[in-house]
């Protein structure tokens, strides 16, 4: 497949954060254009925040990079550096195994689009900077830091 028609991917909301931890992605939604072009090395992603939501929690990857490119209105990103303006153009890169929780915030009046890559990991633990939560890729499963499972939440 070559050409993507983003007319026939599906727009996602939602997560699978446990509660409270998924009220910070409300307004945030998502195609999957990686999936819907059969690739299988690495994610492609095209979101949407709306107004006052964040990509995510503030996060970093043990094994997968990852790479953003803000298509237009205007994002902030927070990372331990702390804030930073990106709007149309601008790009932030995310080494797989830098200890750097990171996430984009729409502060903005307008929404706000940006493309993120990734690459797929099985062996991904995903630590979240701000917040008593981790995520395991192998075991598919949100965990306390101290390794006990979170609840799974009702969609």
């Amino acid at each position: 497949m070559s050409r993507l028609d983003l007319n026939s991917i599906p727009v996602l909301s939602g997560t699978g954060y446990p509660a409270p931890f998924h009220e910070a992605v409300d307004g945030r939604t998502r195609q999957a254009l990686g999936d819907a072009g059969g690739l299988t090395q690495f994610g492609v992603n095209l979101v949407e925040l709306q107004p006052g939501a964040a990509s995510s929690q503030r996060h970093w990857h043990s094994h997968e990079d990852e790479f953003v490119t803000v298509i237009s209105g205007e994002l902030v990103l927070v990372t331990d550096e702390g804030e930073t303006v990106m709007r149309a153009g601008d790009h932030a890169a995310f080494p797989a195994g830098r200890p750097d929780g990171h996430q984009l915030v729409n502060r903005s009046w307008g929404p706000g689009v940006f493309l993120v890559i990734g690459s797929r990991n099985k062996a991904d633990v995903v630590t979240y900077a701000d917040i008593d939560m981790r995520y395991e890729q192998a075991s598919n499963a949100y965990l306390h830091k101290d390794g006990t499972p979170y609840p799974k939440r009702d969609a």
